[in-house]
């Protein structure tokens, strides 16, 4: 029986987009079991909490680990990864992130190939914002982000596409993951009169940067602000202002697509069903995962990740396209190799176990606060 776990955020910072992810996977583990499970047996789904917290993860990776997963979905952000990758692809566990944008996974040591993404790697995002800020015609930006491998990895392709746009970067602010006053952060961005300002961050401390910035005049209303995937949350406005739905309207940002070219058309109107109501944020991506170790099982006829490893990179290029786990089933049956053009797009990984393309919704809060998808760009 293939075992899976989840380290996906209920708690933290990234709580209010733990829930496209956690139901994605939920929907993709009742479509497996639906399509008649992997080599005949039901997939077993386990969930645990990872917060933003390293150490509260670290419980929950131990406990699946000693119950004896085959492979993990998580962590939703890369610092946590960061603190759990050795120990889970040490262990021979396959690894699935469908939120990890951070840059240092491209190359990091991952005990041959037991770590994949299905997020394309903020070294593309990067160019996608820096493109949209300058389009826009801005040439003095200043950037905020989370000192962290997520916040530090993108601002430095963000600063590294600016300036190659043209632009100056007159700030750029590292702010403290698990601070609570950022008013000194800001006075660096106000003190450089920027005409536009990047944030790079998570929910709830972004919108308490995002209420410092707007009390010291470098606000939506007064110079064009610009956030990343971190911040694509439906709720980001109440948590900035309760009593104002209107105070980030105008606030562009991009992050992932999610209904990206070639990807399963099925999938948003599937999932809307499966979850109403919930955002849309990395949801086709989450459920790639299980679907994606699934396959790789299916196809190499194991449910031991060390024996199906060597079929992750394989099953989403190169051979007969099939976008549902069921038709793939099918042609796995046959003896068909498969290519699986997922949720999240055509995946096509390249051979670090992530895609080498990705592309990018291009979007704005509205005068209620809810997200407006302008343009779908793509970056690589």
């Amino acid at each position: 029986m293939l075992e899976i776990g989840t380290v996906l955020p209920d708690t933290g910072d990234l709580a209010v987009l733990g829930p496209p992810m956690i139901r994605a996977v939920q929907m993709a583990v009742e479509d497996i079991n639906a399509a008649g499970g992997v080599l005949g047996e039901r997939v077993n789904l386990t969930e645990a909490d990872s917060g933003t917290n390293e150490d509260l993860a670290n419980t929950a990776v131990d406990g699946h680990l000693a119950a004896g997963v085959d492979a993990i979905v998580g962590a939703a952000s890369s610092r946590v990864s960061l603190a759990v990758i050795d120990k889970i692809t040490g262990s021979q566990t396959m690894q699935c992130s469908p939120s990890n944008t951070g840059t240092a996974f491209t190359t990091y040591d991952d005990h041959g190939g037991y770590y994949i993404r299905t997020a394309p790697p903020d070294t593309l995002q990067g160019q996608a914002l820096g493109d949209l800020i300058t389009a826009d015609g801005h040439s003095d930006v200043a950037i905020i982000a989370l000192n962290d491998a997520y916040g530090q990895g993108f601002a430095a392709t963000l600063v590294a596409q600016l300036e190659a746009n043209g632009a100056t970067v007159v700030a750029n602010v590292a702010y403290d993951p698990n601070g609570t006053v950022f008013d000194a952060d800001v006075q660096q961005i106000a003190d450089a009169a920027p005409e536009a300002v990047a944030l790079v961050a998570f929910p709830d401390t972004g919108s308490l940067v995002l209420q410092a910035m707007i009390e010291q005049g470098v606000g939506p209303a007064d110079v064009q602000i610009y956030l990343t995937d971190g911040l694509q949350s439906g709720d980001l406005a109440s948590k900035v202002d309760p009593s104002n739905p209107a105070v980030l309207e105008g606030v562009k940002g991009t992050a992932p697509s999610y209904v990206p070219p070639g990807g399963a058309a099925w999938f948003p109107a599937a999932f809307a069903e499966h979850a109403p109501g919930t955002d849309t944020i990395f949801a086709a991506y989450a459920y790639d995962c299980p679907v994606i170790f699934a396959l790789a099982a299916q196809t190499a006829g194991s449910d031991d990740p060390t024996v199906w490893i060597d079929e992750v990179v394989g099953i989403t290029k190169d051979g007969e396209k099939c976008d549902n786990y069921a038709d793939c089933l099918a042609l796995i049956e046959a003896g068909v190799d498969i290519d699986y053009d997922g949720a999240s797009g055509s995946l096509n990984f390249v051979e670090a176990g992530e895609p080498g393309a990705g592309f990018y919704d291009l979007w704005h809060f509205d005068a209620g606060g809810a997200i407006v998808v302008d343009d779908t760009v793509p970056v690589g």
